[in-house]
């Protein structure tokens, strides 16, 4: 965040939404291929329900996608616009995506969020009769504050990050990204860095979009399991037998509890620390912790410690037709299991903030994360509107250079895209893959059905 002042962002902003927004992909990825969207998106700048990602190509070349909605999809979609001074505007709707490029770069909003698609033209919804205008489909989404874990982080608190806390938004990443594709069967999903403290995830299958309120929240309550306020001392309760979703997502907040837990947080560090932690255990193991913890070493010693008196409590308890404990499985989930602002996912009508954003109090840009390259994947490199802009001026001032050293050579040079000139280039080749890909499996089923029509 090096170098970024608020107060310089009237006079980036028209730069960035001018020169670096990618528009094209972006027009392409909420058109959903209806009507011109998908071709004209290239022109521009650079399932199933419940159950309990790389492209290629240059994406200004590659055919368009077939169309798999109505041609007024994007035209019904709300946009809703934060201007300076906290103006906030919302039922913004564009004809076409070349519509809202043209007035992000003459409005230049501090932020943009993203609603849902009605059965009307949001910026016509003042002239209809009460009750006409509705939501009709959205993505679901779903929004990971990291403010939301300040009873289980001790290095940061409110909207402050570390690399340490950190991990607790890739444990979240993996967890619900397995449970979407595995137990929910979804496919196409945008995780999305929102800037600051958190991640959003966009899934945006055909079927999906189309999901009721009530199945959405249905969802969230199958992936919520650490559930009470500030007050609610044990936030996870299980019971038997444990469900294969919590085993699975066990699984993998295992892989990252020592590291975040033990050795970055020190849970089990001293009398303080513990005592919350025993806290979630049952009095008569509590009682016998109390007594071997001081005589080990550190929070790794005295967690191992913990699991084998709950193992041996479980053992025992089978053989007396007891209810088993599952502390050491309910306390890596109360400290590391996803948090989800449920009403985020639950509400059509419920807007969240657009990927490639601007966030206003840190300058970084609202980037894709790649899921495959998920360790890599570092919020404190993701840049900012400055350094994009001054890493703009300087690939500007180079080409200057070689064209005065060239000045004889008459071969045209071929403009490349600004972006690519800068360090946000990664960061939308992900979202055009993301694009590509769902472009690409729209094709295979519009092949699919005229195959089993005999249209060909």
């Amino acid at each position: 965040m090096a170098g970024f002042e608020p107060s310089a962002l009237p006079e980036l902003l028209p730069l960035y939404y001018r020169r670096l927004f990618p528009h094209g992909p972006y027009g392409r990825w909420l058109g959903y291929g209806g009507g011109e969207c998908g071709a004209a998106g290239r022109a521009g700048a650079g399932e199933r329900g419940p159950g309990r990602e790389s492209g290629a190509g240059d994406p200004g070349t590659e055919p368009a996608a077939p169309p798999a909605v109505e041609k007024n999809y994007f035209a019904r979609r709300e946009f809703s616009f934060t201007l300076r001074d906290d103006i906030y505007v919302r039922y913004q709707s564009f004809e076409h995506p070349q519509d809202l490029e043209k007035e992000l770069q003459k409005t230049c909003p501090y932020k943009v969020d993203i609603g849902a698609v009605y059965s009307h033209r949001p910026s016509q919804h003042n002239a209809l009769r009460s009750g006409a205008f509705q939501a009709q489909e959205k993505e679901l989404v779903f929004d990971i504050d990291m403010t939301d874990y300040d009873d289980v982080r001790g290095c940061c608190s409110s909207a402050e990050i570390c690399s340490k806390c950190w991990t607790l938004m890739t444990i979240a990443i993996r967890v619900l990204d397995r449970a979407l594709v595995e137990d929910l069967g979804v496919q196409h999903r945008l995780w999305v860095y929102s800037g600051r403290r958190g991640v959003h995830c966009w899934v945006c299958d055909d079927t999906v979009r189309k999901w009721s309120s009530s199945l959405r929240s249905s969802i969230v309550d199958y992936l919520s399991l650490v559930k009470g306020g500030a007050d609610t001392v044990k936030k996870v309760n299980l019971s038997d037998p444990v469900h294969p979703f919590i085993s699975k997502s066990l699984r993998l907040v295992e892989e990252r509890f020592e590291e975040y837990a033990l050795l970055g947080q020190d849970i089990l560090g001293s009398r303080e620390s513990w005592d919350k932690v025993l806290a979630l255990v049952p009095e008569p193991l509590r009682e016998q912790l109390q007594q071997d913890f001081p005589r080990k070493r550190d929070s790794v010693q005295r967690w191992a410690r913990l699991k084998a008196l709950v193992e041996k409590s479980r053992q025992s308890s089978s053989s007396s037709k007891k209810l088993p404990s599952y502390a050491e499985k309910e306390i890596m989930l109360q400290f590391c299991f996803p948090r989800l602002d449920g009403n985020v996912s639950k509400g059509l009508n419920h807007l969240l903030k657009s990927p490639f954003s601007v966030h206003p109090k840190t300058g970084r840009i609202s980037v894709p994360i790649d899921v495959q390259r998920l360790d890599q994947f570092d919020p404190f490199a993701v840049p900012t509107i400055s350094s994009l802009c001054r890493e703009l001026d300087e690939a500007n001032d180079a080409d200057e250079d070689r064209d005065k050293e060239n000045e004889e050579d008459p071969e045209p040079k071929r403009r490349v895209r600004d972006y690519k000139r800068t360090s946000l280039a990664p960061y939308v080749r992900v979202f055009e893959r993301f694009v590509e890909d769902m472009e690409r499996a729209r094709r295979g089923e519009l092949l699919r059905r005229s195959d089993l029509q005999g249209d060909f």
